[in-house]
């Protein structure tokens, strides 16, 4: 019988197909170094190219090796959903599939679970392999939700971490469908350590995310974890309120002492335009969380998989 503990590793896929092989080799050459037994749960996240075929073909090679393959794209925070729901193992890893979280940090990662953690974060100290605007705005994002969040997100940390199978009964009891995973991880508490290591640049092929998408993402961080945006137009139209008081006293005074002057069209419409642009923008930060409750009051699936292979019947 095989006592080993099991270690899943969790590499949502999207167009990954000049990677993938590359990724299973270094996973596999760590894990001949160390007394722990693996599976990959690799989660086809609707991809247009070879890499479902290919993940197929690689599953056959090796019986370690599982594939989730859902029924379009969803997203990486939901493909990352949908992964560690079917992790087995006593512990997980989600990591990417591009080797810019490097498969040698692994082995310090379990090291520090096995000296009493329920939770190892992974640090990137050096993010030279990311192009400088993406630097400067993650920098930026980390500082801001920071300070407004509800929880604590630690900055320079994504999603590769390990997390016990404990926390990760705990991370199925939130299904949300607008998901920031960063966020969701930072909510959870336990006991944490933190592994430092370098950001190495992609293996191979390119990357899927753009600007648009990033922003997406910490606007969903945003919302998901604070309601500072909310708070801060009640701040506003009050200190507008304030003023428009005052001002409105000092054309009475002036009117009773020194009369009516005519009215002037321009300034008129800059107060007009001015509150009207801020009502617009009051109206769209409380649609941003409007739109979100709808989507939760649905109550739809999270994600649809069409196909597992790998996994016994009794799995999940």
């Amino acid at each position: 019988m095989n006592n080993k503990k099991i270690i899943s590793l969790i590499a949502p896929m999207y167009n990954e197909q000049e990677v993938i092989s590359i990724f299973f080799n270094k996973v596999e050459e760590c894990f001949n170094k160390l007394d722990y037994t693996y599976e990959i749960v690799c989660v086809n996240d609707g991809s247009s190219d070879s890499t479902y075929e290919i993940l197929k073909q690689e599953s056959i090679n090796n019986k370690k090796i599982k594939v989730v393959n859902l029924s379009r794209n969803y997203g990486k925070e939901t493909a990352l959903t949908a992964g560690l729901d079917h992790a087995t193992g006593d512990a997980a890893i989600p990591i990417d599939c591009d080797l810019q979280d490097p498969i040698e940090v692994v082995p310090e990662l379990i090291a520090r679970w096995e000296s009493g953690f329920d939770v190892v974060l992974a640090k990137r100290i050096d993010r030279t392999s990311d192009s400088l605007m993406k630097r400067i705005t993650s920098k930026m994002f980390y500082k801001l939700i920071d300070k407004i969040s509800d929880v604590n997100i630690p900055s320079n940390v994504g999603d590769f971490r390990l997390m016990d199978k404990k926390v990760l009964d705990v991370l199925g009891q939130y299904r949300e469908r607008s998901r920031f995973m960063k966020g969701i991880f930072a909510s959870l508490g336990f006991k944490e350590s933190v592994v430092e290591y370098v950001r190495a640049p992609r293996a191979a092929g390119t990357t899927k995310w753009n600007y648009w998408t990033l922003y997406k993402l910490a606007l969903d961080g945003i919302i998901s974890f604070t309601s500072l945006p909310l708070k801060i137009w009640s701040y506003i139209g009050a200190t507008v309120a304030i003023g428009a008081f005052l001002y409105g006293a000092y054309l009475v005074i002036r009117t009773l002492f020194l009369g009516v002057d005519t009215p002037g069209y321009a300034s008129l419409m800059v107060v007009l335009l001015f509150m009207s642009g801020l009502i617009l923008l009051c109206l769209g930060v409380i649609g941003e969380y409007l739109a979100r409750i709808f989507i939760e009051t649905k109550c739809r699936p999270i994600y649809i998989v069409m196909d597992k292979i790998g996994f016994d019947e009794n799995d999940k």
